[in-house]
């Protein structure tokens, strides 16, 4: 019902308040000593109303970071490639899902994401435990439990419209907190996490 509701209002908003609020998320998240300190971080791309990132990953890739993108795998789980720049994406369609933009160069494994120094997350909310509600899709639990098994505690940032931090989302067993989130207005910081 949340997720329904979230999604609804995402998809509402114009698109040129889509591109201001991506160019927003930058510039706070551009402030966090995570990303400055940051050798390799793994993002997404974003995709339809989701906050923008573009401008995000190519302000990384500028600094000299390494940025790791997913690539969907049939079981949901996540493989990785390195972003090279806008023209090393490509707009793959998985069967009935979104399209979504993947790297195109070689594959690094479901196990390069132990690598980086922060997790950029997406997500429809946040509470203010830190806890994340995701599309529902699973993928992202997969990479916290493989970052854990890993023993790799990267900073895990979640990027959301202000509206989207709200009091409390569900929650289950195997969740777990964020370490930030970054909205148009600001950072909000989770010291469960």
């Amino acid at each position: 019902m949340l997720r329904r509701e979230l999604l609804s209002v995402r998809n509402r908003l114009p698109e040129n308040d889509v591109d201001e609020t991506g160019r927003a998320l930058a510039e706070r998240a551009l402030e966090l000593p995570e990303l400055a300190h940051a050798r390799t971080v793994a993002a997404y791309v974003s995709v339809g109303s989701e906050p923008g990132t573009r401008a995000l990953l190519d302000a990384l890739r500028a600094r000299g970071v390494r940025v790791l993108l997913p690539a969907l795998l049939p079981d949901n789980d996540l493989d990785w490639g390195e972003y090279a720049g806008p023209g090393s994406l490509a707009r793959v369609q998985h069967g009935g899902k979104m399209a979504l933009f993947e790297p195109s160069g070689a594959r690094l494994g479901a196990d390069a994401v132990t690598a980086a120094d922060v997790v950029l997350l997406p997500g429809l909310a946040v509470d203010a435990r830190g806890m994340r509600l995701g599309r529902g899709g699973g993928s992202y639990d997969r990479v916290l439990a493989r970052l854990e098994r890993a023993g790799a505690h990267p900073r895990l940032v979640v990027l959301l419209y202000d509206t989207e931090v709200v009091a409390q989302v569900p929650a289950e067993a195997h969740d777990r907190p964020v370490h930030a989130v970054v909205t148009p207005s600001g950072v909000r910081r989770f010291p469960s996490a």
